[in-house]
């Protein structure tokens, strides 16, 4: 492997997706060395591009998403733009869609007619419901997924209404599950002499398997849980407490120790010795009474009092951040968790740099999102080698 090389370099990945899941896996693929061609629809390009906060009129979320991409114009829905990604999937290891499989399969790019052309591919579709049920070629998004799931119904006050996230986080969460999936996808057929396969990922499905416990309790006890605010069942204390100066401090009580720790920390040494509280099963029984004692200690404290007795005596606590804090903690600081990326269209964004470290061939960010077809003559006339004059007739016809 060449010097600086990421560890699936030489594999070539054509991202059709749109919006966050699809393109998530590209992402985390591009970070440790595979070619990813992103392909977009010609004029109107990947919505991401117009998600979200903007600065100039540039996405800031798409100039991440899109890090390390090439980017390519092709219209699937006419026959020369279906010819070309083709012609491109005879060079690829992995292709990934988001489109309903009715559209795919208008198109001829349903996994029967991409596996029967390039047995060798390794196929990601990411839809809303997963194929084989009714719901199959529903329009799906992270909203309906974050409700249908089951974590709407858990998140939130007990006697608020069910709260959806703020962010991406079904189409995250089914974006990394997709990836190991790939990953598993490539070994099978590169090790074991395999051939390319269909990944088949849903929104739901990645998002309901984190919060199994809920169906888990239904099946065995017949109870289906409620939204119980930030406390949770198996762990005393566990919620965020609001500081004298007005600030926010969470408090994980989920190891027995620990918590005894906490106890003797706030003045409550009688608590630790005492069994309804010292005993994990018995503790849940008084979360209330807990809860109020922390609460209460805490209040009288600013974040930097609590804090420094918390971590004096071995607390799993934590202050509740946002952005500007996040981005400012000495430790993620001294990690390199930020990392400032020159770029044409911003003159630098500072964007998180690839969540996972390996230590030998570690990820990079070589640039971040690019322009609109920015790549079209790079890849087809260069990788698929098709003649300018040809190109100006795709070009004129809107194909590309």
């Amino acid at each position: 492997m060449a010097e600086g090389a990421g560890p699936v370099a030489g594999l070539r990945v054509i991202d059709t997706a749109t919006l966050a899941a699809g393109p998530v896996v590209a992402t985390a693929l591009a970070e440790f060395g595979a070619e990813v061609i992103k392909v977009e629809q010609p004029g109107a390009g990947d919505p991401m591009r117009t998600w979200g906060e903007r600065k100039d009129d540039v996405g800031l979320v798409w100039k991440s998403i899109s890090r390390n991409k090439r980017c390519v114009t092709l219209d699937l829905r006419h026959p020369d733009g279906q010819e070309l990604l083709h012609r491109l999937l005879d060079v690829s290891d992995v292709v990934i869609f988001g489109n309903r499989p009715s559209a795919l399969a208008r198109w001829g790019l349903d996994w029967e007619s991409v596996h029967r052309a390039h047995p060798q591919v390794v196929m990601v579709h990411v839809t809303g419901y997963g194929a084989g049920g009714p719901h199959s070629d529903r329009p799906g998004f992270g909203t309906l997924a974050e409700a249908m799931s089951g974590f709407a119904h858990l998140t939130g006050q007990p006697d608020g209404p069910p709260t959806l996230p703020p962010f991406m986080l079904a189409d995250g969460v089914a974006g990394l599950a997709a990836t190991y999936a790939v990953l598993m996808a490539l070994y099978h057929r590169d090790v074991h002499g395999g051939r390319g396969q269909l990944v088949d990922v849903n929104l739901v499905e990645p998002l309901a398997r984190l919060i199994e416990s809920a169906t888990l309790t239904y099946d065995q006890l017949g109870v289906i849980p409620g939204r119980v605010g930030n406390r949770l069942d198996a762990s005393a204390p566990r919620n965020a407490y609001r500081t004298a100066d007005g600030r926010w401090l969470a408090v994980s009580g989920a190891s027995p120790n620990i918590a005894l720790r906490l106890f003797r920390a706030v003045g409550r040494p009688d608590m630790a010795e005492h069994p309804d509280y010292v005993d994990p099963v018995l503790r849940q029984t008084h979360a209330a009474e807990v809860d109020d004692v922390v609460a209460r200690w805490v209040a009288g404290r600013t974040l930097a009092e609590a804090m420094a007795v918390f971590e004096e005596a071995e607390v799993a606590a934590a202050p509740v951040y946002d952005a500007a804090q996040l981005r400012a903690d000495d430790h993620l600081r001294a990690r390199g968790t930020y990392v400032a990326v020159d770029d044409p269209d911003l003159g630098t964004l500072t964007v998180q740099a690839p969540v996972v470290r390996l230590s030998e061939t570690p990820g990079r960010i070589e640039h971040l999102g690019r322009p609109l077809g920015a790549d079209n003559e790079a890849v087809f006339a260069g990788l698929l080698g098709i003649g300018a004059e040809r190109l100006a007739a795709l070009r004129e016809a809107g194909t590309i």
